[in-house]
Order: structure tokens, then C-alpha cells, then sequence
């Protein structure tokens, strides 16, 4: 393993407080304007009391933790790419609502040298430690053409 990008126990944290913008900026670019994420008062008599985030969203910021991971560990300085193969296990545990803040924890817990990939944990907290959300994400260097 000492050979390859990453290791057990490797992680990176990345944080952002949701904002007004972020949901209907997503909600633009996906097409998902669903009532749970765009309209107030319908939202203020559900459950929540008010809108919640895209889960989607999330998984969008899970992306910026292995992108922070690429570039932590040099991943790209060698002679491969490396790719997301997906995210599995994915689960929405609680909402996100406009002002939280989030915090994302992307840990290697497995490594492949031979597969060339690792899969990571991802945790997903609120500002309360509160676990909003988790998956596992595998990550794969292929060799480029040349």
C-alpha cells in the first residue's frame, strides 16, 4: 500500500452553511423545485417547519471532500486519473434546513492497489454533531492513454 495515493485513516473535512441561494440555485440547475425545497409556507405547516435542502446537494458537497482527497494525497501528479466510481449506501438520516451549517468527514477505510481504488466513509453533521447523512464513495485511478 505504500505505493499507492491513499491509506486507511486518511480524511479530509470540508464545511458550508446552506444557503437561501444554494437551494434554488441547485433547484435551477437540476430542475428539482419540489415544494420541500422552494416553497415557505407550504413547508411551515409539514413536520420541518421550513425548507430543506436538496439530499442531492449533499451528495454534491460529498464530491468536494474527494476532490479534497485527490488533491490531498497528489492524485493527480502520476500517470492515472482518478475517477469517482459512485456513492453507495447513501441515506438522508435528517433535513438540512436554510442556515445549517454542515460538515462533511471523508475517511479512506479500505484500499485496493490492485483494483487501484479505495472506498471511503463519508459522515455528514449538522452544527448541533447532529448525523444528517452518510455513504460510502469509491474512488478509482485509471491509467491514462499515454
Amino acid at each position: 500500500m505504500a505505493d499507492f495515493y491513499v491509506k486507511p485513516g486518511d480524511s479530509v473535512s470540508f464545511a458550508k452553511t446552506v444557503g437561501e441561494t444554494d437551494i434554488y440555485m441547485f433547484a435551477g440547475i437540476t430542475g428539482d423545485f419540489a415544494v420541500n425545497h422552494v416553497n415557505e409556507q407550504y413547508m411551515e405547516r409539514s413536520k420541518y417547519g421550513k425548507r430543506i435542502a436538496h439530499g442531492a446537494l449533499l451528495v454534491g458537497y460529498m464530491s468536494t471532500c474527494s476532490t479534497m482527497m485527490i488533491h490531498q494525497c497528489r492524485g493527480t501528479e502520476g500517470d492515472e486519473t482518478a475517477v469517482s466510481l459512485g456513492y453507495d449506501r447513501v441515506r438522508f438520516l435528517a433535513a438540512v434546513v436554510i442556515g445549517d451549517t454542515v460538515t462533511l468527514t471523508y475517511t479512506i477505510n479500505e484500499v485496493d492497489p490492485v483494483k487501484r481504488q479505495s472506498k471511503a466513509s463519508i459522515e455528514v453533521r449538522n452544527q448541533r454533531g447532529e448525523l444528517v447523512a452518510v455513504a460510502t464513495h469509491i474512488l478509482r485511478w485509471v491509467k491514462d492513454r499515454t
